[in-house]
């Protein structure tokens, strides 16, 4: 087993395209942990190997790599850069030391690099930057420099920087030892630092050295007294800082030609954070990273694979683990035996016999696995909840079955993508009898239903998911119901006055038995409440379930050969459903409680949007980050496609959460629309 202090894992977060996975295999290749560099837009990369990426040309799975590099073993994690995957950079930057912040020369600071960079910052992940693409034409580093330093409110240091750009583009040159280093055909050299950029390297070394004195008081104290400092006192400072998230070092380089990789690493190598070098404090507990401790590992990814079967992702936060032992599954409850333990290598997995604080491991075939649940020594049970900050699903999708007869194909695939992936739900409604998933945005849920063809092979139809609305009375109404029928022998009969009364919202059905003088006869009464809730699953205006009203059977009558149960059941439901006609009924809609966070020049806008959609604004509310909460009621079927037109407004930066709050009544002028859809559709289904 490496040394844990010799242990590094990095997870690359960023922006879609700024060259995370290439920057990846640019290391696995220089480092001679694949044989040939890929290429993603030729799909035959080590990182991108899930079918579907290789079709798009871009990540949608964060993916490990475990390889050595000397002595040092390095664990690499490279994230989606799209939005709809956001989930997957929350679920992976907890278990890294080390999170690099991979930016495009030529971008700069975009959307998903800030999104991303909060949730390292929230789990208190050391950060550091590479400038990726200094190749490319209109490659800017000092800008994207200044970039970074606004986004990252703090103290951000320059290790390197390029020397040229674009076509010129062939080096860089190392701040804190004062080289250059020149890249022909492919191979370095250590070279004196051209005459040009003297002044620059000075300035980027001198911010440097003020940056790191001011966290140590004996560098400080030197430096005021003008005493020199070596680069040794310095490096101490740069680990320090580093691993306690006070510096964020940035460098420069190029992932497809491969110029300034190599150095990046080396300079991980030397100040980069190892397992013990960072708390990990989870759900408010701090797990200490002790190799003689009980064995502990946090589930953080789980791959269901309908050839391979279930491969769960677990980073080992204590203790060590001997393959052919046996641990508590907090996910099953239950203990098992695992009797292989695998480093994951891309698609690819490493068999072996241990692991230890630090390593990412992969166990095959456990019953059950839950992303934010452990495994752990039998004698020493873990369990913390809610580990995991995963953004909630805000688009909504129906599925329907493209042949007959694979619905439970398709609900068994589902639960097995869900079950990977918890920014997926998957769920029933059984009031509108259809399957509905909800996902992170449009390109989240169409990757997953992919998956689902290409992985269990079967086709779905997508659709957007019915609403629930409900239908209610606004005014007490008097009916009664006399069902009288003679076919020879025993007839029926059952005769039945009812009131009906409107309830407040939420209050469900209640009903009440005023019968006196034994007009029916009391085993006949249960009956007659039985036909009424029989009545209210389908309403009289579109057939909608029927909510909010109070039934009192006041009188009736019966024949004492020809009443029975069911004569006095179809009885009640004719009289309520006359009943119901007669007491204003109406449509009730589901009223969600919605709190969208926008960027601040984007809160107007947005409230505009919501006025639009029938939205009630409760109130805004600053963030201190430069974004606006605001809390709003809004009405479901305002906000199925709320998402993309959110996008748009806010140039990708805004997102919402929403959850069921009450019901309403529907806008009499938007009534007549919804009641002949509905009839159309029921027609259909007939």
């Amino acid at each position: 087993m490496t040394n844990t202090r010799k242990k590094r894992v990095i997870a690359f977060i960023g922006h879609n395209g700024c060259g995370k996975t290439t920057l990846s295999e640019s290391i696995l290749f220089l480092n001679k942990a694949i044989d040939r560099m890929g290429s993603v837009n030729q799909g035959n990369t080590a990182m991108d190997f899930d079918p579907v990426e290789v079709e798009k040309k871009s990540s949608i799975n964060a993916s490990i790599f475990a390889f050595k590099r000397g002595d040092y073993e390095f664990s690499l994690i490279d994230t989606p850069g799209f939005s709809d995957f956001i989930g997957e950079v929350v679920s992976t930057t907890l278990v890294a030391e080390n999170v690099c912040s991979v930016l495009d020369a030529t971008s700069g600071v975009e959307v998903q690099t800030e999104k991303t960079w909060k949730i390292a910052k929230n789990y208190k992940r050391p950060l550091f930057c590479f400038i990726n693409g200094m190749d490319k034409e209109h490659a800017n580093f000092d800008q994207t420099f200044e970039q970074i330093k606004k986004m990252a409110d703090g103290s951000v240091i320059a290790m390197n920087f390029p020397i040229g750009n674009g076509d010129t583009f062939k080096g860089i040159v190392d701040v804190l030892n004062q080289k250059a280093i020149i890249y022909e055909e492919g191979k370095s050299r250590i070279s004196d630092v051209p005459e040009e950029l003297k002044d620059k390297l000075h300035n980027y070394r001198t911010s440097l050295i003020e940056l790191l004195v001011e966290l140590d008081d004996v560098l400080m104290e030197k430096y005021f007294a003008d005493k020199p400092i070596s680069l040794e006192e310095l490096r101490g400072a740069l680990l320090k800082g580093y691993a306690q998230g006070q510096i964020v070092p940035v460098f420069a380089g190029s992932a497809i030609l491969g110029i300034g990789v190599n150095e990046c690493l080396d300079a991980l190598q030397e100040f980069g954070a190892s397992p013990v070098d960072v708390k990990n404090v989870i759900g408010g507990q701090e797990i200490k990273p002790d190799e003689n401790a009980p064995f502990l590992a946090l589930i953080f990814k789980v791959v269901v694979d309908p050839f391979i079967g279930k491969l769960t992702y677990a980073k080992v936060l204590r203790g060590k683990f001997e393959s052919g032992g046996t641990v508590y599954n907090e996910s099953a409850n239950a203990t098992e035996r695992i009797n292989h333990i695998y480093l994951p290598a891309g698609k690819k997995q490493n068999e072996v016999k241990e692991a230890g604080v630090g390593d990412i491991i992969a166990i095959p075939k456990l019953k059950e696995s839950h992303v934010g649940k452990f495994v752990s020594d039998p004698s020493n049970k873990v369990s913390i909840e809610n580990i995991f900050d995963f953004p909630e699903p805000m688009i909504s999708k129906s599925v329907k079955s493209k042949n007959k007869g694979e619905i439970d194909k398709i609900t068994n695939g589902l639960a097995k993508l869900a079950e990977s992936d918890p920014t997926f739900h998957m769920n029933f409604n059984s009031e509108t009898s259809e399957i509905v998933v909800s996902g992170i945005g449009n390109i989240h849920i169409d990757v997953l239903i992919e998956k689902l063809k290409k992985n269990f092979n079967v086709e779905v139809e997508l659709g957007k998911p019915k609403i629930a609305y409900r239908e209610t009375i606004t005014k007490k109404a008097k009916a009664e119901y006399k069902h009288k029928k003679q076919s020879g022998g025993h007839g029926q009969y059952g005769h039945v006055k009812i009131e009906l009364e409107p309830l407040p919202r939420e209050k469900g059905f209640e009903f009440e038995d005023k019968i006196f003088g034994g007009a029916i006869p009391k085993n006949y009464i249960p009956s007659v409440e039985k036909g009424i809730r029989e009545a209210m699953k389908e309403g009289v205006l579109a057939g909608y379930p029927v909510d909010n009203v109070k039934v009192v059977l006041y009188d009736g009558s019966y024949h004492e050969v020809d009443s029975s149960d069911i004569a006095f059941q179809i009885a009640a439901i004719q009289a309520f459903k006359s009943g119901m006609r007669a007491a204003g009924p109406t449509l009730l809609e589901p009223i969600m409680e919605a709190e969208i966070y926008v960027p601040d020049e984007s809160t107007g806008d947005v409230m505009g949007d919501l006025n639009a959609r029938r939205g009630r604004i409760h109130g805004i509310e600053p963030q201190g980050n430069g974004y606006q909460l605001i809390k709003s009621d809004v009405p479901l079927s305002e906000m199925l496609e709320f998402s993309s037109q959110l996008n748009s407004i806010t140039s990708g930066k805004g997102y919402f959460t929403m959850k069921f709050s009450h019901y309403e009544e529907v806008p009499r002028n938007l009534q007549e629309k919804i009641i002949k859809e509905r009839k159309a559709e029921l027609e259909e289904e007939n």
